[in-house]
């Protein structure tokens, strides 16, 4: 069966080109919008993710940092740092704002780091320092690039003139950028004493859900989260906020996707209806006709799966390249429901024209029919 359906499917190259093809196109739109989606989800949480801390502390009801005010006396930081379990605490200053160039405007998380930071600080630099002094600035490189800025130059954030003294990479995303100044620069712009957010440490072999239990009893007026869920906070807010239409060309493309691969394994069936025929006329069962018809999409199929999937990994090899603010990310769970959603389209899509193949005349075939 599978050596039968395998013969009918490569002997016509032609067909086996439009037919893997046309499913192969359609498994690209699929998996590189479920690539762009999941890239920008996971761009609006790369300073959480990368932050190097295995606990979140922020006042008092407040679960994430995208469109979020949090303010924390700086005594916090000895009552954390006093909590059974935690190994080590950087306080930070967050404020969204923008980085001024001339006339051009970016938005940006602006972050205050202390100069002793060992969390927070940009995970991934291009080039200059990642920890800034008094006066310096750490801006995203290709925020530098559209502005046309180079180490040295200055640009105005927070309504103050800062000297760039380093590039980060993988710090913006189609919702803003990231910059970093000195905490005591932060704090005589926008007052001193407080810090919005503590990036905690635990110590080896705790449980790091029950040391963010213990800061949230034994420290008044915080919430304190783990790593993972904070970052799953910030997340969901970023999604509700700004990837609806994102999310809603996603919708779409699925749709025209499994279209296209449903019509394509649908023409590519019937196309071999001659070739069905004959075999009926040579005593074929139409179960036997049936399995054939199963393995020839299926293989068709998996065939179109691979040859997406290889262009949607060059084209997300491509993108970053190109200075665009956007990254593609292939992630197991997309593979796994555009796998699952191609056997089931594939097995519909194929046992459609069954009924058609079942009530050949094989002598319809030989009268040239």
């Amino acid at each position: 069966m599978i050596r039968l359906a395998f013969r009918n499917l490569f002997q016509n190259k032609a067909r086996l080109v439009i037919s893997v093809g046309g499913v192969s196109l359609a498994l690209l739109l699929i998996l590189a919008l479920d690539a762009i989606f999941t890239g920008v989800e996971r761009q609006n949480t790369a300073y959480i993710d990368n932050s190097g801390a295995d606990i979140f502390v922020a006042q008092k009801d407040v679960r994430n940092m995208h469109m979020a005010f949090s303010s924390l006396p700086i005594s916090v930081v000895d009552d954390v740092k006093a909590v059974d379990g935690v190994e080590e605490v950087t306080p930070i200053l967050y404020l969204s704002n923008m980085i001024v160039v001339g006339e051009e405007r970016t938005l940006a998380y602006v972050i205050g780091l202390p100069e002793d930071a060992s969390m927070g600080a940009p995970w991934k630099m291009d080039s200059g320092k990642a920890i800034p002094e008094s006066g310096e600035a750490i801006i995203d490189r290709r925020v530098a690039q559209k502005a046309g800025v180079e180490i040295g130059d200055t640009v105005e954030i927070l309504a103050r003139e800062f000297t760039v003294m380093g590039f980060s990479d993988e710090t913006t995303n189609i919702v803003n950028s990231i910059a970093f100044i000195s905490a005591s620069d932060f704090g005589e712009q926008r007052g001193a004493g407080v810090v919005s957010y503590l990036l905690v440490r635990t110590q080896p072999n705790v449980e790091v859900e029950a040391v963010a239990s213990r800061i949230e009893d034994e420290v008044d007026g915080v919430t304190a989260l783990p790593r993972e869920s904070f970052s799953s906070q910030e997340a969901r807010v970023v999604k509700d906020m700004s990837t609806d239409v994102i999310a809603i060309m996603n919708s779409i493309g699925f749709l025209i996707g499994s279209a296209v691969m449903a019509l394509t394994v649908y023409t590519a069936v019937l196309s071999r209806r001659r070739e069905f025929g004959v075999l009926k006329a040579l005593g074929a069962r139409n179960g036997h006709l049936y399995r054939v018809v199963l393995a020839q999409a299926l293989m068709s199929v998996l065939l179109g799966f691979v040859v997406g999937l290889a262009f949607t990994l060059l084209i997300a090899a491509i993108v970053p390249r190109l200075g665009l603010s956007m990254t593609l990310e292939v992630s197991r769970a997309s593979l796994v429901k555009v796998g699952i959603v191609s056997l089931v389209i594939t097995a519909l899509s194929a046992v459609l024209p069954i009924r058609q193949i079942a009530g050949l005349d094989p002598a319809l075939v030989f009268r040239g029919k």
